[in-house]
């Protein structure tokens, strides 16, 4: 079978041991690309044992400083979670995520995030995400081994590439992470402008709301261009009854 274009991303793993078996289980199930963000202890000799013949899963592994870098060019981000979150998350089992992303990567590459072994996730490093992935689990022991965590869902990746359900239809791609970055520092300049401010005691909801909610719209890249053209049109006309001065879209 050929390789499916998913990527994986470990954020910050801290044992090279599960760098390795993450790259074993990706074998298994026909993923190759494999993204490390920070890693602790990487190339390592325990990683190369622990893959026990995923060496080439290894030797194409990208080591980048960011997770910015890690989603440069992708699409559809799907991001694993053991607890809860905040509740404007679109939440996923892992057999309907992984469904949904094999239909997403088909269009343009797909990434699937995981966190460092002992804290997962944190909240800033899902701000690209469309959905999180719930492992259902023992509810009296959710804890998941790093490895474990990417067997399943590589497995469950595995069964939605080779048994694929019908797409929906969609004429344009996804919104990259940057362009998706890029309209939101957009917005947060014309709130500024026009004085929307967060009135809330601490001063932060509204643009996370903001972030949640066009997140789960899931904007292609026509959307997001209509959304900054808006967003350019109120600077022209605060511009033009000469209150302060258009900003230029970055």
């Amino acid at each position: 079978m050929t390789s499916i274009p998913i990527r994986i991303v470990l954020v910050e793993p801290s044992h090279p041991g599960n760098i390795g078996a993450v790259a074993r289980a990706m074998k298994n199930m026909a993923l190759e690309e494999l993204v490390l963000v920070r890693p602790k202890q990487f190339p390592h000799a325990e990683a190369t044992a622990r893959a026990s013949g995923a060496d080439d899963v290894l030797a194409r592994a990208r080591v980048v400083e960011s997770l910015a870098e890690a989603l440069s060019g992708c699409g559809f981000v799907a991001a694993t979670t053991s607890r809860d979150r905040d509740q404007n998350f679109r939440v996923l089992d892992v057999r309907a995520a992984a469904e949904r992303i094999a239909i997403e990567a088909r269009r343009s590459p797909a990434a699937v995030l995981f966190g460092a072994e002992r804290t997962g996730l944190l909240n800033e490093e899902l701000d690209a995400a469309h959905v999180l992935i719930r492992i259902p689990a023992n509810t009296a022991y959710l804890s998941l081994n790093l490895g474990m965590a990417v067997q399943l869902v590589a497995y469950e990746l595995f069964r939605a590439c080779t048994n694929p359900v019908v797409p929906d239809v969609r004429t344009a791609p996804l919104a990259t992470p940057e362009e998706m970055e890029r309209l939101y520092v957009h917005f947060e300049q014309v709130m500024e402008l026009v004085d929307f401010r967060d009135r809330t005691q601490r001063g932060t909801n509204l643009m996370n709301r903001i972030r949640r909610f066009l997140q789960r719209a899931e904007l292609d890249q026509n959307e997001a261009n209509i959304l900054r053209g808006f967003l350019t049109a109120v600077e022209n006309r605060r511009r033009t009854a000469g209150v302060g001065k258009a900003i230029p879209p970055k």
